[in-house]
């Protein structure tokens, strides 16, 4: 049933991120390379969210499509060789590799400017309410949120000491994190009412995601994966499982997503797709 309607919202915000690329010259058949596969998790919060509030796909539609283009961006960027340096995504080969760097760097560009395009579409809502949305998209996809994570992470790479847990934790709130509260919040946002509860839940579920990927590079594998695995261990590099220990960061992870269930408390039987959702965020094999 969840894949089912986990499903449904990855084709509802791909079939309208679709619309929004371009559909001829050069930058055409990269970007639409660069967001085809992945399981739309991020899509999905934003489409759940907002039916909480009685929003329906024809408003929400916007803003999943546009976090699906933000974090392809991220994908893309990451997986450059000054970053992360990664030759395989969802099993294959990286924008890089198959065209070049140059490429790469434009397509993330180019889709970054989608995103920010697709929530201030008149369809969305209100004036106040596409501002709202533009300006927390920003906040969380920038300097404070995903890209400074990953500048922390970079950083990380050539310090002498090891980050501390607490200092993963932060990091991970704005490489991982920060998304995931922006997609869990986007329905709030679009009903212009508080949007707590559902922060809450979507720090919890992102942090959860973060630690079964650190599971899923020791304990996943290539083909099922659908990119390199091993990687975090063989660099020496501290995680959540490095640092927790195996047992230990799996049920950090269970108790974690008991956190973002909780928070869903205010929204009762309505929001059971929202708990399945993280649920499913530590029990993927990819």
């Amino acid at each position: 049933m969840f894949l089912d309607e986990l499903e449904r919202a990855n084709r509802v915000a791909r079939d309208c991120l679709k619309a929004a690329l371009p559909t001829f010259g050069p930058m055409a058949e990269p970007m639409a390379y660069a967001v085809q596969g992945g399981k739309g998790l991020r899509g999905f919060l934003v489409i759940e969210g907002a039916k909480l509030f009685g929003i329906g796909d024809d408003r929400s539609r916007f803003a999943a499509a546009a976090i699906e283009a933000m974090h392809a961006c991220s994908l893309v960027h990451d997986d450059l060789p000054c970053m992360d340096d990664d030759d395989l995504r969802r099993g294959q080969p990286t924008v890089h590799v198959k065209w070049n760097e140059a490429v790469a760097v434009l397509v993330g560009d180019a889709l970054q400017s989608i995103a920010f395009e697709l929530v201030a579409d008149p369809a969305v809502g209100p004036g106040d309410v596409r501002g709202d949305l533009c300006v927390s998209l920003a906040k969380g996809a920038g300097g404070e949120g995903m890209v400074l994570g990953q500048a922390l992470d970079l950083a990380a790479e050539t310090a002498d000491i090891p980050l501390t847990l607490d200092e993963i934790i932060a990091l991970q709130a704005g490489k991982t994190g920060a998304l995931f509260e922006w997609s869990a919040c986007a329905g709030a946002r679009m009903a212009q009412t508080d949007i707590e509860p559902l922060r809450k839940y979507g720090e919890a579920l992102g942090l959860a995601f973060q630690i079964a990927d650190d599971i899923l590079d020791i304990e996943g594998n290539i083909e099922t994966v659908g990119k390199a695995v091993h990687k975090d261990e063989t660099a020496g590099k501290a995680t959540f499982v490095s640092l927790l220990g195996m047992e230990r960061a799996k049920s950090r992870a269970s108790e974690l997503v008991d956190e973002a269930c909780d928070a869903l408390t205010p929204y009762g039987d309505k929001a059971g797709s929202l708990r399945d959702a993280a649920r499913f965020a530590i029990s993927r094999k990819n």
